[in-house]
């Protein structure tokens, strides 16, 4: 869930006086571009509409617009109101900046996690990261060293809105105990009735399965492990989930190879267009986080909605054909 843009944007435009509004509490750091500026004032045609924190005429959106109506000699502009509080307002302007337009520097995004960390300790990683457009992982870091968001919260709200509980071993407990009464019962249906994610769901039954325990020995949140350096894992990523089993997962190229030389998936296209797909998460961790890092801060979101939905998409590939699957059917 982000700030509800179409609300905004169902707002009437109207004629604001210039010299009325205040263009304190940018979340850009180093002010304003000044390419970005000549480039505005050398265009045609009207400005897209700001918009004004209306409790303090704070410009939210468009300090740009702003100074390239001044220097066209206009007095007044065409903007919108948002109603909120100060913090609400904040994050809108976040988000606007983040969305679209001359997007935030990378430092700007992480000060603005920040403050929304702090002003809204109930969000999750995912949802200040989708305002923000940074990692979730990088929220997460900056969530622990501020001062002021330490305190434990027994849950958070996340991108859509739904509260989950930080800890979900008592939701764990209960997936075992609905699956072990009622094995008919479906990886949704589950999660849904022990406020677990499907995911946790499919891992609560793969531990079933195996006979490991349902809550994961979770590793100290100070401790890194190894071959991690400044807080973030540098060794190759490990696309292949193993749902914290105990035996070892194999190296993926290995694993890839060997496919790749059986003639049952070589010599029809079904198999090689499996093949393909495999192949491309053999790539190793600088790669991926070349992509985390160079991604346009305004295709965040949808990117990071499309990723979720591919990773639902193999969850699911991978419960049809595992072998549990296989001997039920």
């Amino acid at each position: 869930m982000t700030p509800d843009e179409e609300a905004l944007n169902r707002q009437p435009i109207m004629e604001m006086e210039i010299s009325s509004l205040s263009l304190g509490g940018s979340p850009r750091l180093a002010g304003g571009d000044p390419v970005h500026l000549e480039a505005m004032v050398a265009a045609q045609g009207e400005l897209p509409p700001i918009v004004v924190h209306r409790p303090t005429m704070r410009v939210i959106d468009g300090s740009h617009r702003i100074q390239a109506a001044l220097r066209r000699g206009e007095t007044t502009i065409a903007g919108r109101f948002f109603d909120g509080s100060d913090d609400e307002a904040f994050v809108m302007s976040v988000w606007l900046n983040v969305s679209h337009g001359l997007p935030l520097a990378l430092a700007d995004r992480k000060r603005a996690a920040e403050r929304i960390a702090v002003s809204h300790p109930q969000w999750s990683d995912r949802r200040v990261a989708a305002v923000t457009g940074i990692s979730p992982s990088t929220v997460a870091d900056i969530r622990r060293r501020v001062a002021g968001t330490s305190a434990p919260e027994a849950s958070r709200i996340g991108q859509d809105g739904r509260v989950r509980p930080l800890d979900c071993s008592a939701g764990r407990l209960l997936a075992g105990r609905l699956m072990a009464e009622n094995p008919a019962l479906s990886l949704r249906q589950v999660a849904k009735a022990a406020a677990i994610s499907p995911e946790t769901a499919r891992d609560v039954r793969n531990r079933l399965l195996s006979g490991a325990e349902l809550v994961p020995n979770r590793r100290p949140r100070d401790a890194a492990p190894v071959g991690v350096k400044g807080g973030r894992d540098r060794r190759p990523l490990n696309l292949i989930r193993s749902g914290d089993r105990p035996e070892p997962v194999p190296d993926h190229a290995v694993v890839i190879n060997r496919l790749m030389s059986d003639p049952a998936l070589r010599y029809t296209d079904t198999g090689r267009n499996l093949l393909r797909l495999l192949s491309l998460h053999t790539r190793w961790a600088k790669e991926w986080e070349a992509i985390v890092d160079n991604l346009p801060p305004h295709c965040a979101d949808a990117v990071a909605d499309l990723a979720r939905q591919f990773a639902d998409l193999w969850a699911d590939f991978a419960s049809r054909v595992g072998p549990e699957e296989r001997m039920a059917s």
